[in-house]
């Protein structure tokens, strides 16, 4: 009889640990699916750099305006970001291949882009500009029908604007395309180019670094909203991106994010 109550009690002894163990196994395994359930989107970035919106510091380390925006909607939304530079001509096709999920990287939200992708709402207006060597005394106007080489990052809003351009009666210039607006500003100082072509803002971040160049003048094109863009059958990132968006700009850390980056 004492052999089998020493039994029974250790049966269930053994019983109750089990139990007891049970809850922690339990609050492991919800910790673990909480972990899994948080998606890790890709963004994608201009390789060759676009400060202040999305670049790759001396550090190594993917900074910039649009870079923080993305991150802090994406802790907001429940996902996570990764960024990953891409050559910016090749951007949109890395999209619909999806090797990367969105673009926030200053782009404008164009009528041509948008047959491809969905932009997210604007948040930020541009113009394009022409810089040139501080002592160059031609107007916009003369730069653009004296036979000068104007530079310009391939694939952007300014690129195409400036290709139109070159075919209207009066235009002489010749285009000479970059894979980024920083290479189009090593040439310009040693006269491999008379000018190059951009958005204001990066002509902002350029004349910060570059002391002996100026902005010559203003296209005469209509303004363009940037966006983020994500694939056109990502109807539920748009959704979370827009709402964050929203709150965002709502929050003091916008008026932060601008202060730093130093954006209008």
């Amino acid at each position: 009889m004492k052999r089998l109550a020493f039994a029974l009690a250790l049966v269930m002894g053994l019983a109750l640990v089990g139990c007891q163990k049970a809850p922690e196994k339990a609050a492991d395994n919800a910790t673990a699916n909480a972990t899994a359930e948080v998606k890790v989107l890709i963004n994608g970035i201009d390789g060759g750099g676009f400060p202040p919106y999305a670049f790759v510091d001396k550090e190594g380390k993917t900074v910039g305006f649009d870079v923080e925006a993305i991150e802090w909607i994406g802790k907001k939304m429940g996902f996570e970001v990764k960024h990953q530079p891409v050559e910016w001509s090749a951007i949109i096709p890395a999209l619909e291949a999806k090797k990367i999920d969105m673009i926030c990287s200053g782009m404008s939200a164009t009528a041509e882009r948008a047959q491809r992708v969905n932009f997210s709402d604007p948040y930020y207006q541009v113009t394009q500009v022409l810089v040139v060597k501080a002592d160059n005394k031609a107007t916009l106007e003369q730069m653009l029908t004296t036979n000068k080489k104007i530079g310009v990052q391939r694939g952007t809003v300014t690129a195409k604007y400036l290709e139109e351009l070159s075919k209207k009666p009066g235009m002489k210039f010749k285009l000479v395309q970059y894979d980024s607006s920083d290479l189009s500003m090593q040439d310009l100082p040693v006269g491999r180019i008379d000018g190059s072509g951009m958005d204001n803002t990066i002509a902002k971040e350029v004349l910060k670094k570059v002391t002996d160049v100026k902005v010559a003048g203003t296209f005469d094109a209509a303004p363009e909203n940037y966006g983020y863009a994500v694939r056109k059958d990502d109807a539920e990132l748009l959704k979370k991106i827009n709402d964050g968006l929203k709150l965002l700009m709502a929050d003091p850390y916008w008026q932060e994010l601008k202060k730093k980056y130093d954006i209008d």
